[in-house]
């Protein structure tokens, strides 16, 4: 008798479950952008000013070529989101103690606590689906995450472990 491989099924790949998939992702984009924007109304802010708040959060003192690298949106797009947060009090920058030319931003008090109501119900989301999950679903999703970013130095920000010298480790201050 000869030996039959089993194919891995592709029926995964058929086109309904392929919309699926997409519905699924504006779905939950959706549920997992509607708290924030919630709390982003009441200061006249939109998600722009979310995405500043949440990766000068998780990177402090990153510069603004930097952010403008990871958000993918224009000098000018940045710089109203950016005064906005800086002239209210959320940001704070300064200029780099190498180059004098860069500016280091970083959250205020004011800003980190923004940035823990906006981050809050998202954590507690993800944590929740994760837990229900499991560890292998949740490294199936991380490929199938990275899988759909289309930049493969994004990508690389990804790699494990990520931990770079003189800074704390990620969510750790």
């Amino acid at each position: 008798m000869s030996d039959i491989k089993t194919a891995a099924n592709p029926l995964f790949l058929r086109e309904d479950e392929l919309r699926q998939g997409i519905e699924l992702l504006f779905y939950a984009y959706r549920d997992f952008t509607s708290e924030p924007d919630a709390i982003l109304a009441q200061y006249g802010f939109g998600r722009a000013h979310h995405r500043v708040v949440y990766f000068v959060g998780r990177h402090p003192e990153m510069t603004v070529t930097e952010l403008l690298g990871i958000l993918k949106i224009t000098k000018q797009s940045l710089s109203r989101v950016l005064s906005q947060l800086v002239e209210q009090g959320f940001v704070k920058q300064r200029a780099g103690e190498r180059d004098r030319r860069q500016r280091l931003l970083e959250l205020t008090a004011k800003g980190i606590e923004l940035e823990r109501q906006l981050s809050e119900t998202q954590r507690a989301r993800v944590a929740n689906a994760y837990r229900e999950a499991g560890a292998q679903a949740v490294e199936g999703f991380r490929k199938v995450m990275l899988g759909i970013i289309g930049s493969v130095d994004d990508r690389a920000r990804f790699e494990r472990p990520r931990f770079e010298a003189g800074r704390p480790a990620p969510g750790r201050r």
